[in-house]
């Protein structure tokens, strides 16, 4: 039995919106550096899109290392079958650490605790790691401050199970080219590399620039850059971008239902729309259970039958209701909440707007019940 409601994954577009980035990488000068290489990041269930196919479909693409937030997110995608390497970009402090070497996983070490922490699992499985070192450049959230570095440092860079592999920081206000913060925290990543250096520190590679980030200055793309809402073809808003990408997922859905009301009823919970005179009315069985956000309700469009068809009344939790007056609909006629129908396109971009929120929070709570059907 599948439901109506499904979530439509193109892989070959994932894939070729992972070229798409390597070419741009490729394409742009940099004084004789090296082209940077990609970290895929598929955290958070590949942004919605279903991590374990995503991140085989990126290992097809030519992707050699991914990421993702957890250790629990890691094993998911080696039981699934992915060989590629794998960065966890978590804290680790309250993790179980016989994950990393059961599956094969780079952790990121960001606190002096998980030092200790991954240092004594280390030392109790004889075994060397390769991790990265996060830098906490003005985020505030993890990473060893900037500042602090001399005194927090030295003890990690001792440890004898450890080996830095990669050192990283994470810009948080890339996508906002008015806020002088990015270029205050490439600066202080620069003067923290240097602290590393005075510390004995092994030259290693280094990353920052996440999708707003490699879309801004290529001064912070370094060895690495790690894409993740560009992969699945949006773009950081309000930022644009040359770069040719291919939206990988669709939302569908068919009416359930059609009815008609007369001038002065009410269409669903609260009674928050009244109709103005008679109007027809399509049930979509897709609501808050599935992602959709309660602020449509009113505001938000859905296509059908090749036409804009507003959401009128409450989101409910398994169904919305919008009206298709003066349309040829019918019942299981197809219904397109994210994604393109006779030329017409909504994207998640034009969604978050709609309810004031962002991309990223549109893919990832797309629900667990909604099936993903692969392309």
């Amino acid at each position: 039995m599948v439901r109506s409601t499904l979530a439509h994954v193109n892989l070959s577009a994932i894939e070729a919106n992972y070229r798409s980035i390597t070419r741009f990488l490729a394409a742009q000068p940099r004084d004789g550096a090296p082209t940077p290489r990609v970290i895929a990041v598929v955290k958070a269930n590949a942004y919605g899109h279903g991590a374990v196919a995503v991140a085989r479909a990126l290992e097809r693409a030519g992707a050699s290392m991914l990421a993702c937030a957890d250790i629990e997110e890691a094993v998911v995608l080696r039981r699934g079958g992915v060989s590629a390497e794998i960065l966890v970009f978590g804290a680790l402090s309250v993790s179980d650490l016989s994950g990393l070497f059961e599956f094969n996983l780079t952790p990121t070490i960001s606190t002096p605790t998980a030092a200790r922490a991954v240092e004594a699992e280390a030392a109790r499985q004889r075994r060397r790691v390769r991790y990265h070192l996060k830098i906490d450049t003005g985020m505030n959230r993890l990473g060893f401050r900037q500042d602090n570095l001399a005194r927090s440092v030295p003890e990690l860079l001792n440890s004898p199970h450890l080996e830095l592999a990669a050192v990283y920081t994470h810009f948080a206000t890339a996508d906002d080219a008015e806020h002088p913060l990015m270029e205050e925290q490439r600066v202080r990543f620069e003067q923290a590399l240097t602290t590393l250096d005075e510390l004995g520190a092994p030259h290693v590679a280094r990353h920052a620039a996440n999708s707003a980030a490699i879309l801004r200055d290529a001064r912070v793309w370094y060895d690495y850059v790690r894409p993740g809402l560009l992969l699945y073809g949006a773009v950081p808003p309000p930022l644009a971008s040359s770069v040719s990408l291919t939206p990988a997922l669709s939302v569908r859905s068919r009416v359930v239902s059609i009815k008609g009301i007369r001038a002065g009823e009410i269409v669903g919970y609260g009674g928050r729309f009244t109709a103005d005179g008679p109007r027809t009315i399509a049930v979509v069985p897709a609501g808050y259970a599935d992602g959709l956000d309660l602020r449509l309700a009113g505001r938000g469009f859905v296509l059908v039958s090749g036409r804009r068809a507003p959401i009128v009344g409450a989101v409910s939790m398994d169904m919305i209701t919008i009206d298709v007056t003066g349309l040829e609909v019918a019942t299981g006629d197809e219904v397109v909440i994210i994604g393109e129908q006779a030329g017409d396109r909504i994207d998640v971009r034009e969604l978050a707007a709609t309810v004031g929120t962002i991309p990223w929070e549109v893919l990832c709570r797309i629900g667990s019940r909604i099936e993903r059907v692969y392309s």
